[in-house]
């Protein structure tokens, strides 16, 4: 499964994976307990390959981000958990990604994505490249 089926959705715990569209919205099922929900055209939805995080120079893809922390955890769960305190999880966020951007990148942000990669992880998400490195892949392999 690849980031551009994976939602988050404004309000509900979790990420949620696409299901199917509908008329009025579409079907997601929670990578945390299997339910399916219907969202409607107007909630806020994320999907999580459109995401970036600041830094100082540029934008990062949130798929980047969950390499490098896939990288400083040999492909494992972080060694630090979402509920930590700040200064704990801006340390870790520092030896992720150390040019992030203090000023626009919120505790907050750093949390949910500890928590988005760790859901990942748990649900055997695992690879991050982008749908264009994977369909450049996949035709050389033709």
């Amino acid at each position: 499964m690849r980031l551009e089926k994976i939602l988050s959705v404004a309000g509900k715990p979790g990420l949620y994976k696409l299901i199917t569209q509908t008329r009025t919205g579409f079907v997601a099922e929670s990578l945390l307990d299997g339910k399916r929900i219907t969202v409607s055209l107007r909630s806020s939805v994320s999907v999580l390959s459109e995401i970036a995080i600041y830094t100082l120079e540029e934008e990062v893809p949130l798929r980047d981000v969950f390499k490098k922390i896939q990288e400083k955890e040999n492909g494992g769960k972080t060694s630090i958990g979402h509920k930590e305190e700040k200064i704990k999880l801006e340390e870790y966020f520092f030896e992720v990604l150390p040019d992030y951007d203090e000023d626009r990148v919120y505790v907050s942000d750093i949390k949910k994505v500890i928590q988005w990669y760790n859901i990942l992880t748990e649900n055997k998400i695992t690879d991050f490249s982008s749908e264009e490195v994977a369909s450049e892949e996949a035709s050389e392999e033709e």
